[in-house]
């Protein structure tokens, strides 16, 4: 080896102890800022690293790495440039991160502004929240308004406990009462009921007595119909005969209650002397010895020597039902069963109004079965050449009743108005039944009233 080359790889020695000794000084300046900029903005720093520039340097190592050069001076002036260039590039990534760390700064602290005073304020209210309670709980404590003594508590707890025992106390007087209340009501009722039930009782027996009253009211007012109720017209007729007898001739007159009295008086006379005579004070137009007579009848109970059943014969007991019996049991003219029929001529032509029918009375008689019950009475008019055998087609009905038993022995019963405008002449009693006796039905004396017509000759 020669002295030059010697020289040159003594400078080049020397050469790169410079370079090296001024690239570790200069790399330990990139160390310490890498330092800072990576604790500050590492990862700005990787975002803004340009890949162009590390892709150049491997490349340009990869040149150097792949180039021919032997020496080792090549090597080093290679190896310092490489260096270099990283040197740059370190230097522009450190300056472009400085300059982004500065732009985010300021907004950053102003965001550490705001927070820092929001939280100053919140814990400035909840100090004074905390502080004004403190103060209102000191001053109910000086007040006497709030104790914290043992004591307090223990009067509270034994007031609580007196408020339960006196609503236990409560409750039970509260279930005593219910209890009584119960009892008095199911009193209250027992006594409503038993009060119901006897004013009920009484309704009952009060409406029983009201009936019988009314049964008897109705028995009266039948007997009183049956008797006849003095009418309008005859009031007047007698009012009338009384002015007349007293001489009164204007109606102004006045009548006193003596003079009414003693008309009274000559009336009732008057009446029992008509009623003595025949017993209703009624002119009875059937009547035997008046000239009445039995025409037709149907079987009799009992047969005489007399009797030829026949055409136009009439059992000679017959008659007995036309005459008065005097209430003796047995003058009256019986029929056989418990029905039959009896055809009566009248003493002469008039208008029917009523017909009575009598029985023995009850207090004298034996049996009162064979009494007639249901009967129908019919009439006609029969002129002196009528066939009786015709009879049944003029006959026209007067009227239907019913004996009754609980009356008076002489029952009279009015007629139809329809037949009080007709002349008879001809009367046939029809017996439909009986009051039980199914052996004969017996009839003491039938009677016929009315009025005679203006002429007899309009009957028909």
């Amino acid at each position: 080896m020669s002295a030059s080359t010697a020289a040159i790889r003594t400078a080049n020695t020397n050469g790169n102890h410079a370079v090296s000794s001024d690239s570790h000084s200069s790399q330990d300046a990139r160390q310490r800022t890498a330092g800072i900029t990576k604790r500050k903005a590492l990862p700005s720093i990787l975002q803004k690293i340009p890949s162009n520039d590390l892709s150049h340097t491997i490349r340009g190592e990869s040149v150097l790495q792949k180039s021919n050069y032997s020496s080792e001076g090549r090597k080093d002036v290679v190896a310092s440039a490489t260096a270099e260039r990283q040197n740059k590039n370190t230097t522009n990534v450190v300056a472009s991160a400085a300059a982004v760390r500065q732009k985010k700064s300021p907004t950053k602290q102003e965001n550490a502004n705001w927070v820092t005073a929001l939280s100053v304020l919140v814990k400035l209210c909840l100090l004074i929240s905390a502080t004004a309670w403190m103060g209102q709980v000191f001053w109910r404590w000086q007040s006497g308004e709030l104790s914290f003594t043992t004591l307090d508590m223990e009067n509270r707890l034994s007031r609580v406990e007196g408020f339960k025992k006196t609503a236990k106390m409560l409750q039970l007087q509260l279930d005593v009462l219910d209890k009584k209340l119960e009892n008095e009501i199911d009193k209250a009722k027992g006594v409503i009921a038993k009060q119901f039930e006897d004013k009920g009782n009484k309704i009952e027996k009060k409406m029983k007595i009201l009936e019988d009253k009314t049964d008897k009211l109705d028995k009266s007012l039948a007997e009183l119909s049956d008797m006849g109720f003095l009418s309008k017209n005859e009031f007047e007729e007698i009012l009338s005969q009384l002015k007349k007898k007293k001489g009164f001739g204007g109606t102004d007159d006045e009548i006193s209650l003596d003079d009414i009295r003693l008309y009274a008086k000559d009336v009732v006379e008057m009446e029992i002397a008509r009623h003595s005579a025949d017993g209703l004070g009624m002119v009875d137009y059937a009547l035997g010895s008046g000239g009445a007579k039995v025409v037709s009848h149907s079987e009799p109970f009992m047969n005489g020597k007399n009797y030829l059943p026949g055409r136009s014969n009439v059992h000679t007991t017959a008659q007995k039902m036309l005459e008065p019996s005097f209430g003796q049991p047995g003058e009256c003219f019986a029929v056989k069963g418990s029905s039959g029929f009896v055809k009566v001529k009248l003493r002469t032509a008039i208008i029917p109004e009523a017909v009575t029918l009598e029985h023995v009375d009850k207090s004298v008689a034996y049996d009162r079965s064979s009494a007639p019950k249901d009967f129908q009475v019919r009439g006609w008019y029969q002129g002196p050449h009528d066939d009786s055998e015709k009879d049944s087609n003029v006959m026209s009905t007067l009227g239907e009743f019913s004996y009754d038993l609980d009356k008076s022995n002489a029952q009279t019963f009015q007629l139809e108005r329809t037949a009080q405008s007709r002349v008879v002449n001809m009367v046939q009693l029809d017996i439909s039944s009986n009051h039980g006796n199914l052996e004969l039905t017996c009839i003491y004396r039938f009677r016929v009233h009315g009025r005679k017509p203006v002429s007899p000759s309009t009957g028909g």
